[in-house]
């Protein structure tokens, strides 16, 4: 897991600025971002190619697959909303240093940031499966094309 961590290693969250850490935090707002937009284009994939499916075991692989990415939207989801509630704190301590708990604010930005760090890993995972089922399906529907095979 630490392997995903976008923070140094050591006491990082304990000595950085706020200027450093609203970046950051910033940054992950943007790769959220990115991952809910991506994870549609997933669930376009499925949808394109699982009327291809004729097999049983096949159709129950793309429907897993489907369930873990409806649990991968909405961690991005759970995701999104706390780093926006974590940008909110983060900008009163810019304003305000005493507007909130600067121990427990970077308590809660180390939490997010493995929390973060988790669901990339699950993202990945989930990306790179749809992408196999859609490839298997693909090399599937070339060869009923070579074999001159129609489809009712």
């Amino acid at each position: 897991m630490s392997s995903f961590r976008n923070r140094p290693k050591d006491n990082y969250i304990h000595e950085a600025d706020w200027d450093s850490l609203y970046v950051l935090t910033e940054h992950w707002k943007s790769d959220i971002t990115f991952y809910n937009e991506d994870l549609k284009f997933l669930h376009l994939l499925i949808e394109k190619y699982f009327m291809w499916m004729a097999k049983k075991e096949n159709i129950d692989m793309v429907r897993e697959m489907e369930v873990s990415l409806i649990d991968t939207d909405k961690k991005c989801d759970t995701l999104a909303k706390q780093v926006d509630i974590h940008l909110h704190h983060l900008a009163e301590l810019i304003e305000n240093p005493f507007a909130y708990d600067s121990h427990q604010f970077r308590t809660e930005h180390a939490q997010l940031e493995d929390d973060l760090a988790l669901f990339v890993k699950q993202y990945r995972t989930n990306r790179k499966e749809v992408f196999a089922i859609t490839e298997y399906v693909i090399d599937g529907e070339e060869m009923v094309k070579r074999l001159g095979i129609t489809r009712a």
